[in-house]
């Protein structure tokens, strides 16, 4: 019998059966739920055969079929004029045509790199009583801790963990496992320089002023984001989902990870696999880029899949505006267009994707005119 889907939330003290095995009050997590040794499938609570509408090929492409776009982050910042523009255009063309890139030469040390995965990796080897301490009880705590994505919403859960901590304008972090937060600031303060080094390219290549997009998103207090994501194994990786297809609610999302791939982009209709040059960034472009210009540059659909026998751990350092921004497209872009966005603040935005089923662009399609 398959196990029973908690009432209203996955992080519930009620027993449930996987197989006709308990699975113990205590195995909240889906770390857990996997490491349980007599889990041959997974419960019916995660099962799911559904895919989004908006996905109009579900042909798969081979990486060897295509060729991502690439950024030189040196070369954007190293003062040589005719470098710059090109990397410009460069951004340009891969925000427009992918909304995805990779970033290589950002300085951030590959030690730093390892050293945050390796923290991330400790962090989800604690006990789920030491993990609930920092489950957070609103949408907008500082520091979460949990899985699925909003388990009292969802009727399909995901077989994912996370921790999640906001860490710009103000820095929160779990306390545990010893030294993770030290190393987690210093990796969010080098990741911050290189988007706010990006951001200047992406306001150039839409034809504004290279420091107009951090002023008028008020990028100074801007939210910045730092979310672990844990996928264990799964027995049945083609019947559950890591996470949706979806876009991101911010700008810029800079991803990194544990050397297992899992992430597919969606590009022209088609999902293709990526796996990341060594020490480098996986960017994607968020649902407040899309609005800010004018639907110019589409923010990323991307999704998740699983591995039977693989742990994966990811990395994602989301970047937004201010909370209490309200986030227009930008009057340089409307002049002979008209706004194809209403506005709205940041913090409400953020805040509807977060109490809804993470689907789609379906928060994005609330705010288009």
């Amino acid at each position: 019998m398959a196990a029973k889907a908690p009432q209203n939330s996955q992080l519930s003290n009620e027993a449930s059966f996987t197989n006709n095995i308990p699975v113990p009050k205590t195995k909240i997590f889906v770390k857990s739920l996997a490491e349980s040794p007599d889990l041959i499938s997974i419960p019916s609570s995660y099962a799911s055969m559904t895919e989004t509408p908006n996905i109009e090929n579900q042909e798969l492409l081979e990486e060897s079929e295509v060729k991502f776009p690439t950024i030189d982050f040196s070369l954007l910042t190293s003062g040589n004029p005719d470098q710059r523009s090109k990397v410009v255009d460069e951004l340009a063309k891969a925000c427009e045509e992918w909304g995805f890139f990779m970033v290589i030469n950002h300085e951030v040390p590959e030690r730093l790199m390892e050293a945050v995965i390796d923290g991330c990796r400790e962090f989800f080897d604690l006990s789920d009583e030491d993990k609930l301490e920092f489950e957070g009880k609103h949408l907008l705590d500082p520091i979460r801790c949990g899985t699925s994505f909003n388990t009292t919403q969802e009727k399909v859960f995901y077989w994912r963990d996370y921790v999640k901590t906001f860490v710009h304008p103000q820095f929160h972090f779990p306390h545990k496992p010893p030294g993770f937060s030290e190393i987690a600031r210093e990796y969010s303060k080098r990741t911050r320089e290189v988007f706010l080094g990006i951001v200047e390219g992406i306001s150039e290549s839409l034809g504004l002023k290279a420091d107009g997009i951090y002023k008028t998103l008020n990028l100074e207090s801007g939210l910045q984001i730092f979310m672990s994501n844990l996928y264990p194994p799964c027995p049945q990786p083609e019947l559950a989902q890591g996470l949706p297809p979806h876009s991101d609610h911010g700008f810029l999302t800079f991803l990194t990870q544990n050397g297992v791939d899992g992430l597919q982009v969606q590009h022209n209709g088609k999902w293709i696999n990526v796996s990341p040059i060594p020490n480098s960034f996986l960017v994607n472009t968020g649902d407040q880029l899309e609005i800010l210009s004018n639907g110019k540059y589409k923010s990323l659909i991307h999704r998740v899949v699983l591995h039977r026998n693989k742990s994966r751990i990811s990395l994602s350092i989301a970047n937004g505006p201010s909370l209490d921004i309200v986030v227009t497209p930008a009057p340089e872009l409307t002049a002979c267009q008209p706004p194809a966005y209403a506005g709205i603040k940041y913090k409400d935005f953020l805040e509807l994707q977060q109490s809804n089923d993470l689907y789609g662009k379906s928060v994005l399609d609330r705010v288009r005119i």
